[in-house]
């Protein structure tokens, strides 16, 4: 794994048809840390992440420090799982950057492939089609895939939605082993007391930034209100 920079947002903007859905963010998520993004729903703590991996337009400011060293998982509701493709070939997809778009997948490539999915918990899942896994097991095929890719920065968006609490607790397990590797990790969160018994640090946003800091600075009962507050307040404008 490369060295990990730290990564500054000055001052950012997102809009969507005019209407910002990140608005005027500013600060930085340490090197090494490990940091949970919570708010309302419509809050823009998916455009965050999605800007922070490339994925959409910056309306204004900058981010400093992603410098193509990312995984990314999106939510389970944006993956297609009606494509024709084998648990092995997805969890593969994870060496894209090391193998590239016309090398072959050697047999090096396939054994750590399949101890990724050993890691996981997947073992013997390697010919099933992706399309007849459950949420849970979808999931962890999906964090196989984040193993292989061995980036420094990783952005998980509602990892733990929709999958059982076994699986929860074990996809919880790897996040606090990439952390305790010096990898940064952000992840969107809805379950507050995960946040509190497993993440250091949090951002609480409302579109804008409401509190940024020590988690247990961050989810006060006054920051809460807070956020729903200027949530409901952005909702009336728009």
């Amino acid at each position: 794994m490369k060295s990990v920079p730290p990564l500054h947002i000055r001052d950012l903007t997102v809009a969507y048809d005019r209407v910002p859905a990140v608005h005027h963010l500013s600060g930085s998520f340490a090197p090494g840390s490990l940091t949970a993004i919570v708010g309302p729903n419509g809050a823009g703590k998916s455009t965050l992440l999605k800007a922070i991996a490339g994925l959409v337009p910056l309306g204004e400011g900058r981010i400093e420090g992603a410098n193509g060293n990312i995984a990314y998982l999106p939510q389970l509701a944006e993956i297609d799982r009606t494509f024709p493709i084998a648990v092995i070939d997805a969890v593969s997809l994870g060496l894209w950057r090391e193998v590239g778009l016309f090398r072959a997948i050697t047999g090096e490539h396939v054994t750590r492939a399949r101890a990724a999915l050993a890691a996981v918990g997947l073992e013997g899942f390697e010919r099933k089609q992706v399309g007849a896994l459950s949420a849970g097991q979808l999931q962890r095929a999906l964090f196989a895939r984040l193993m292989l890719q061995d980036a420094g920065l990783i952005l998980l968006d509602e990892p733990f939605a929709a999958v059982d609490e076994r699986t929860s607790a074990d996809l919880m397990q790897l996040v606090a082993n990439w952390h305790d590797e010096g990898r940064t990790v952000i992840a969107v969160l809805h379950d507050l007391e995960r946040v509190r018994a497993s993440f250091p640090e949090t951002l609480l946003m409302a579109r804008e930034p409401v509190a940024w800091g020590p988690t247990a600075e961050v989810l006060t009962p006054e920051n809460l209100r807070r956020a729903r507050y200027v949530s409901d307040a952005w909702g009336d404008a728009a």
